[in-house]
């Protein structure tokens, strides 16, 4: 997939409607709040990926009454509407391909209510996910998933991309503790999923796991009730070291398989142990072939039960050393350095192409000798670091951006890691999203019959699809019928188009 740019808005119609457009913003919302400069737009055309497309105005809404100003405007002109957190994303979800409006929740970040008595939260979209639980810490509460941005990725985009992280293993990912979101619809009308009071035995079709994962293509969220969790009684950090990946990888299976479900469980390789351990100093042995990051918390005795099982379960397939942190700094370090394994791969490369895949936690061996052939078969280099709780890789494909043909090669080793993992009984995403670098490949998992199905289901919400346009679906499915799924396929015949 090449490098993506925006069509430019080139004829007078499209001048003269943008125009009028910021116009119409900034008596909205003050004209402090629209941005169209050169410099500003540059700053809104990329994510944490290596796409790019540049958006023609850029918006700063403060509230929902905002939000719906900002839809009812731009929808009327015709102009697409891209929802954007903090801009980490990583499959170019908030990268604005067809230009339009980029609607940024930065202005949008108050933790609105704690509800300590019935562990709930409610919070804007632009809300820090590290600041959520920092809020409600003081109470014995926390916000339980935490990806490795969690420093600056927001709540609202994490909710785009149904997030998860290192420590959703036992507790589950985002949709698992969303209780309810507020949400602008494209016509401007503001409805509640889940109810505003996030009744946990709501009745009817689940409208809010729909819209969780959904990346902003079928409702600008504004407001979102989160569930909160009590800080467990006590925490135990283990880091397991071993000889190499087959040794870490065996000893996931064995310990959940003997009824241990920890609260964290990842895996970096050599490579990875090396960057973090120069960059962050936090205790990672470098000569490790891997290691196993390991976390159990809960009650004090159950936790030290498990603590003295694990040790065993992991000497006993290789370890060669289970250290456990003695101190709440010595725990942070080891945090720190897995949660800062990507920013630490910029000692090895100029560039690199986090990939997110799953496959069940019983292959990780198989899938993780696939990606050593895959780095041998495309010359690259991959490092290694994942959740191996749940099977979720980041194989992190080294390169240069700016050396002919290096994009393009790490996408084909990523389209293959992506078919192998599908292969083995996975999927092609974990977290991160389908956005604009995956869309193609949802083709792996769906068939045309189901994409056609969920295509329906976005015009029922967007029927114009002016929300974040050209993400999730494959390309080829840009102008395929969708009047009827189960009655096939057939531009010929009448109904409404998904074009």
């Amino acid at each position: 997939m090449a490098t993506t740019s925006s069509v430019a808005a080139s004829a007078p119609e499209r001048s003269h409607t943008l125009d009028a457009l910021a116009s119409d913003l900034a008596l909205a919302l003050g004209p402090q709040y629209v941005r169209g400069s050169a410099d500003a737009l540059l700053s809104y055309s990329y994510d944490g990926s290596f796409l790019e497309g540049s958006p023609e105005l850029v918006a700063l809404p403060g509230s929902t009454e905002d939000v719906v100003k900002v839809v009812r405007a731009a929808t009327r002109a015709g102009v697409p509407v891209i929802a954007r957190g903090s801009g980490t994303g990583l499959c170019g979800g908030a990268v604005p391909v067809r230009g339009g409006v980029v609607v940024s929740m930065a202005r949008m970040n108050h933790v609105l209510q704690i509800d300590a008595r019935n562990r709930r939260a409610t919070v804007e979209p632009g809300v820090i996910n590290l600041d959520l639980s920092r809020a409600t810490a003081p109470y014995g509460l926390y916000y339980a998933p935490d990806p490795a941005s969690q420093k600056i990725s927001t709540v609202g985009g994490n909710v785009a991309t149904n997030a998860g992280g290192p420590h959703c293993l036992a507790l589950g990912v985002t949709t698992n503790h969303i209780l309810a979101v507020e949400a602008v619809l494209p016509d401007g009308r503001v409805m509640w999923f889940g109810g505003e009071s996030g009744q946990l035995d709501a009745a009817g079709y689940d409208l809010l796991g729909t819209v969780v994962g959904s990346e902003g293509t079928l409702a600008v969220v504004t407001k979102i009730l989160v569930r909160l969790m009590r800080l467990p009684e006590a925490v135990r950090t283990m880091l397991a070291i071993y000889p190499d990946i087959a040794s870490g990888s065996a000893t996931v299976s064995a310990i959940i398989g003997a009824g241990i479900v920890p609260s964290a469980l990842e895996m970096m390789d050599a490579d990875i142990c090396r960057a973090v351990e120069r960059h962050f100093h936090a205790g990672y042995p470098e000569d490790a072939g891997s290691v196993l990051l390991i976390e159990l918390d809960g009650a004090r005795e159950q936790v030290e039960a498990q603590r003295e099982q694990v040790e065993l379960l992991c000497k006993a397939n290789g370890a060669r050393d289970v250290r456990t942190a003695r101190s709440e700094g010595e725990r942070a370090a080891l945090w720190a350095g897995r949660k800062g394994a990507a920013g630490a791969l910029g000692q090895l490369a100029p560039n690199y192409y986090l990939q997110d895949a799953v496959v069940p936690r019983s292959r990780l061996p198989q899938i993780m000798a696939r990606v050593g052939e895959i780095a041998r078969e495309f010359g690259l280099t991959i490092p290694n670091v994942f959740h191996a709780g749940d099977g979720n890789l980041h194989p992190a494909m080294l390169f240069d951006r700016t050396r002919k043909g290096d994009i393009e090669r790490v996408i084909e080793a990523g389209n293959a890691l992506l078919r192998s993992c599908v292969d083995m009984g996975g999927t092609i995403s974990g977290e991160h999203g389908i956005g604009l670098e995956k869309r193609d490949a949802l083709s792996m998992v769906f068939s045309t019959e189901d994409l056609a199905a969920m295509a329906r289901l976005r015009t029922c919400f967007d029927p114009h699809l002016l929300f974040n346009p050209d993400k999730l679906f494959p390309a080829e499915l840009s102008c395929v019928e969708v009047r009827d799924p189960l009655a096939g396929l057939d531009p010929s015949q009448p109904g409404p188009w998904f074009c």
